[in-house]
């Protein structure tokens, strides 16, 4: 795997983020989400530079980046898709919606489309199981989502 280049400003932003929180290693979930906010996931280039300026290793960080699953080392496309598997959402129906996107975006969950545009993921709850199953299209909510609803959810965006 070929390293990244990270941008020269944002690679500044983050250490300007560290500072902020004073290069505590007990912020490591605080500067790794800000992180992710700057560079839109963790590649392992990221998770150097933290383990770096918090004084801990790469191996802690990485740790800590693949346990949590809001954490990503994979970019994700411009408009986000995530499927609710809660169990409210997964007996309405959510398999068939996903199954669905899958299908007309042509990608995997964790994948994202060539063309950079959307990348699928699956979550356990979004806490609005009155409006199962449900997507979200970055912050946007989609409730009693149906598989026929998925074409037009997807043409909003392209």
């Amino acid at each position: 795997m070929a390293d990244i280049k990270l941008p020269a400003n944002k690679v500044q932003e983050l250490r300007e983020v560290c500072a902020k929180f004073n290069h505590d290693k007990g912020e490591l979930i605080n500067v790794l989400h800000a992180a992710q906010g700057i560079f839109g996931y963790l590649p392992a280039e990221v998770q150097e530079i933290v383990a770096e300026e918090l004084n801990v290793s790469v191996a802690h960080v990485y740790g800590v980046v693949t346990f949590y699953s809001f954490f990503t080392m994979l970019p994700k496309g411009k408009h986000p898709i995530s499927i609710c598997m809660g169990t409210a959402c997964y007996v309405r129906g959510a398999e068939k919606v996903l199954d669905e996107f899958k299908r007309h975006l042509n990608i995997k969950v964790g994948e994202t489309t060539p063309d950079g545009d959307f990348s699928i993921s699956c979550l356990r709850c979004v806490g609005a199981c009155g409006l199962a199953p449900v997507v979200t299209v970055g912050e946007k909510v989609y409730g009693r989502v149906a598989p026929e609803d998925v074409k037009g959810i997807l043409a909003e965006y392209r």
